[in-house]
C-alpha cells in the first residue's frame, strides 16, 4: 500500500469511491449532483487536500484533509476492511498532532472505526453544519504530547 498526493487524473476514480458510498447509503439524502461532487473533489485536489492509497496498482482510498481538519476517508467498497483507512489515517496522524472531523450521527460504522483509531467525541451538532443537515458528532485524535 502506498499513499500519495492526489492528481487531477485521479478524479474519476475519487468519484467512482466517493459515489460508492454516498449512492449506496439509504440514510443519506443526495443533497449534491455528481456535477458538484466533481467540482468538488476538483478543487481539493487543486488545493492539495488529498492523498490517495493503491492497492494493486488503482487507487482504492482516499483522504481530504486540510491542517488539522479531516473532511473525508473513502475506501472502495470492494477494498474495505484491508487496512487502507488506518493507513491513510497514520499517515495524517504522522502529519498533525490534532486532527478533526464530523461524522454524521447516523454512520454508526465510521464513528466506531475512528473510535477504534483514537478519537473522542468532543461535541454534538443537529447537523446545521453540514450540507446534508444530519445530526452530527464532532470527533478529536490528539497526538501524544498535545493538551486535552
Amino acid at each position: 500500500m502506498r499513499t500519495a498526493r492526489a492528481q487531477i487524473w485521479h478524479l474519476p476514480r475519487l468519484a467512482v469511491i466517493l459515489w460508492g458510498f454516498t449512492r449506496a447509503t439509504p440514510w443519506l439524502p443526495q443533497v449534491r449532483s455528481h456535477w458538484d461532487d466533481l467540482r468538488a473533489l476538483r478543487s481539493v485536489i487543486r488545493w492539495g487536500w488529498v492523498r490517495v492509497i493503491r492497492e494493486q496498482g488503482r487507487v482504492a482510498g482516499f483522504l481530504v484533509r486540510d491542517g488539522d481538519i479531516l473532511h473525508a476517508l473513502y475506501v472502495h467498497p470492494m477494498r474495505r476492511g484491508r487496512g487502507l483507512g488506518r493507513a491513510l489515517l497514520a499517515e495524517a496522524k504522522a502529519e498533525a498532532g490534532v486532527l478533526r472531523l464530523w461524522v454524521v450521527e447516523a454512520n454508526a460504522a465510521a464513528r466506531s472505526f475512528y473510535a477504534r483509531q483514537g478519537f473522542v467525541e468532543a461535541a454534538r451538532s443537529a447537523g446545521l453544519g453540514n450540507d446534508e443537515g444530519l445530526p452530527d458528532i464532532l470527533m478529536v485524535w490528539r497526538g501524544e504530547g498535545e493538551g486535552a
